[in-house]
């Protein structure tokens, strides 16, 4: 039995009015990275009480359903593919260094791996031993930096292995490379509006670099820089930050909300606010524990929300 997974009408198409069906056929696994479904969280707002015709929709989209389970295969994708093109590397020959918290260094050692470069991996300890498991069986090398300096000390440590292997070495840079936001302005902004009608008023997103809630929010609220007309300029955009971090919330002249420091709210995390990070496109910055109680009752009812996942 085969078994088909994230179909779309643009993935499988009718022949003719037999049973006969042409497949899209991905050339490597990287080619299958994008398109990932909604899914209706409805019973999530039963719980709470919000039911009927009126009642707000609310989606997931799932980008554990990617290659590596993240929405890092986009942007490891986007930044090789741009690497590759501008000349940055080649291979059998250069090695990725990146600083990572773990689900962009999943996605890199993957994309290294299928495309024969090598892959060394800097992360604070925090990280989870799952990730770092991961990491090695895809053949990357896996550095930890100690849990106090966060992520300004995997980034320092990155830059220290990369200096020591000269031309060889390069590092794609996650936090400040432009085809970040840009593979979310191409893919998972147009994903989003064209799976959900145009229909969609909030739109939630974890933060660890930015790439996502900026890229997404310039798609559909439009962007003059990108030449993007706008799709919905009344789209509210919510980025969500852990409580022991709130650099965000800082930014944006708010006040932190007791002890500051490491969080176990794995992949979401900023160490400063980085160069593609649009502050003018965020309406609202929300700071959760691991363990928070959400009340969807709060946003008013006939709207449409989606939530982002990392």
């Amino acid at each position: 039995m085969l078994a088909l997974r994230n179909l779309t009408p643009r993935t499988i198409r009718k022949l003719t009015s037999s049973s006969r069906f042409i497949m899209h056929v991905a050339a490597r696994p990287s080619d299958l990275v994008g398109n990932t479904p909604l899914l209706d969280l409805a019973p999530i707002l039963k719980q709470h009480g919000i039911d009927g015709d009126d009642a707000p929709k609310l989606y997931g989209k799932l980008e554990s359903l990617g290659p590596c389970s993240s929405v890092k295969d986009r942007i490891g994708r986007s930044m090789i593919d741009q690497a590759e093109k501008d000349g940055l590397i080649r291979p059998n020959y250069s090695t990725l260094v990146e600083p990572t918290s773990g689900n962009t260094g999943i996605a890199l050692a993957f994309l290294a791996r299928e495309r024969g470069y090598g892959c060394i991996l800097t992360m604070p300890e925090t990280m989870s031993l799952e990730r770092r498991m991961m990491l090695l069986a895809l053949g990357a090398e896996v550095v930890l930096t100690p849990k106090e300096t966060a992520v300004s000390g995997a980034i320092a440590k990155a830059q220290e292995i990369l200096a020591e292997l000269g031309d060889k070495g390069h590092m794609l840079n996650q936090f400040e490379n432009p085809a970040n936001p840009k593979t979310h302005r191409e893919t998972t902004g147009p994903e989003i509006w064209r799976d959900t009608d145009g229909k969609i008023d909030y739109f939630f997103s974890g933060v660890g670099t930015g790439g996502t809630v900026t890229g997404v929010s310039q798609y559909i609220k439009g962007s003059e820089e990108f030449s993007l007309p706008p799709l919905n300029p009344n789209l509210y955009t919510v980025a969500v930050e852990p409580q022991e971090q709130m650099l965000l919330t800082e930014a944006k002249g708010g006040e932190k909300i007791g002890e500051q420091g490491p969080h176990k709210i794995q992949g979401v995390r900023m160490s400063r606010c980085f160069v593609y990070f649009d502050f003018q496109y965020i309406c609202l910055i929300i700071c959760c524990l691991l363990y928070t109680r959400w009340e969807p009752a709060s946003f008013p009812r006939s709207s449409t929300l989606i939530l982002s996942t990392k």
